[in-house]
């Protein structure tokens, strides 16, 4: 099986369209045009095979206040494995492939994962944030408490991971903001 990388510039239209029409069809109709908007501009991480898109993942940039600093991190997003050949390790070489981006280029990983897929991120050393989760919006910063317990965080190669006596206060984007 081989993982392919590349950001989204690279991908082409078709790639993208089959990218999104895999989304669409792994969350039954429920990957919104402001998922999709966050799953862009990143890079992307894809397997195919004989039928098209098999697996695909990214990992864009966003940024995180914590304790008065401002860091930059590796966001997982749009991932999601063909339903036909789901449980064959596809999951785990596509995270594998986000991981090593996240561990190159930022300070740590976060991604909010599904009920199917947190079991993969907790094999792989991810570990649910145990702090609290706010965003600082166009009114000031809001605390998530409904987004609590279902973001994951990375530490990226030999960095430390946050203090979770102290909130990850994320950056607004339209959409779900975690």
């Amino acid at each position: 099986m081989i993982v392919r990388t590349a950001p989204t510039h690279e991908l082409g239209a078709g790639r993208l369209h089959a990218v999104r029409a895999l989304l669409d069809a792994a969350f039954d109709g429920d990957f919104s045009e402001e998922d999709w908007d966050h799953t862009l501009g990143g890079i992307h991480a894809w397997i195919e095979d004989g039928r098209g898109i098999a697996a695909h993942g990214a990992v864009v940039q966003r940024r995180v206040l914590h304790r008065g600093r401002s860091y930059r991190i590796g966001y997982v997003e749009g991932v999601a494995v063909r339903a036909d050949v789901r449980r064959r390790g596809l999951g785990g070489a596509l995270t594998g492939a986000l991981e090593r981006v996240v561990d190159a280029t930022h300070a740590f990983g976060a991604l909010s994962a599904s009920d199917e897929g947190a079991a993969l991120y907790r094999a792989r050393g991810w570990r649910v944030w145990e702090g609290r989760i706010e965003v600082l919006g166009p009114g000031g910063t809001v605390r998530l408490p409904e987004e609590e317990g279902g973001v994951y965080v990375r530490a990226a190669g030999a960095a430390a991971l946050p203090d979770a006596a102290a909130p990850l206060v994320f950056d607004w984007r339209d959409g779900d903001v975690v």
